[in-house]
């Protein structure tokens, strides 16, 4: 399979499946026997390993082995993506919202994670003088009914109906003549490797403008979304100053993206 010198003993499963991927974008095509004799494993374990990657979406399983993934998740509508880990989102976005203080200024992204952030806000009586700027309708009108406590601020920009967002052309208008102090980030794929990613290019555009407005950077993904690669590159893991995820997410998953930096929290 390569001239790369074999690992001298079992490697630790996290790794195995690391270089496993490896040799699968350097080859395309990986066969379970000569993974197990190239990592010293059974090809039982090699099976499972193989499963694994699978259902994080890094590969397809085929006979006898494994070929890349070829096609990007497709993007849901927000009403089908908010029934998905309802009870995880609304766990996150409890412990997102528990940060935000008295006088912040914060962004929220588009999302149905982000929507449950700002839908646990406007429950937050004891919270006043706190604006929050958003490219989400649907984030919008969840925070309406919270003002004037919350100063709600909308960008401008092209209509997404699948999402009710808004896009580019306008909304960097905005994102680009403020500095907020928080910025709630959701994502499609969370990834040691290839970051934080999203399935779509409009959105995934506007979500590096809301990046660089804000002065820390919060992650907010059910544990389904780690060690997932969707289709468009949002930003670096050591662009991100916290992640906060469910407390269902894969301990694996989380100690990898731990070993890189990264702060990670578990919300119950």
């Amino acid at each position: 399979m390569t001239a790369t010198e074999p690992p001298a003993g079992p490697l630790p499963a996290r790794v195995r499946r690391d270089r496993m991927l490896a040799q699968l974008r350097e080859h395309e095509f990986v066969r379970v026997t000569d993974l197990a004799e190239r990592f010293e494993v059974s090809e039982v374990t090699v099976r499972a390993d193989l499963d694994t990657l699978e259902s994080r979406g890094h590969l397809r399983r085929v006979r006898g082995g494994a070929v890349p993934r070829s096609t990007a998740p497709a993007e849901r509508p927000f009403e089908e993506a908010e029934i998905a880990a309802a009870d995880q989102k609304r766990a996150i976005a409890r412990a997102a919202a528990a940060s935000v203080s008295d006088g912040d200024t914060i962004i929220l992204d588009v999302g149905t994670t982000t929507t449950a952030i700002a839908q646990e806000l406007a429950a937050r009586e004891d919270l006043s003088d706190i604006t929050v700027f958003t490219s989400s309708l649907t984030i919008a009108l969840a925070l309406e009914p919270a003002t004037p406590r919350l100063t709600v601020v909308v960008t401008g920009g092209t209509l997404r109906p699948k999402q009710h967002s808004l896009v580019e052309p306008l909304a960097g208008l905005v994102f680009a003549s403020i500095r907020a102090g928080t910025a709630f980030v959701g994502c499609n794929g969370l990834d040691v490797d290839a970051g934080v990613t999203n399935v779509n290019l409009p959105e995934t555009e506007v979500k590096k403008l809301i990046l660089r407005a804000a002065q820390r950077r919060v992650v907010v993904a059910d544990g389904s979304k780690l060690g997932q690669v969707a289709l468009a590159h949002v930003c670096d893991l050591d662009e991100v100053d916290l992640l906060i995820t469910s407390a269902d997410a894969d301990p694996e998953l989380v100690s990898s993206l731990r070993s890189t930096g990264l702060d990670v929290h578990l919300a119950d």
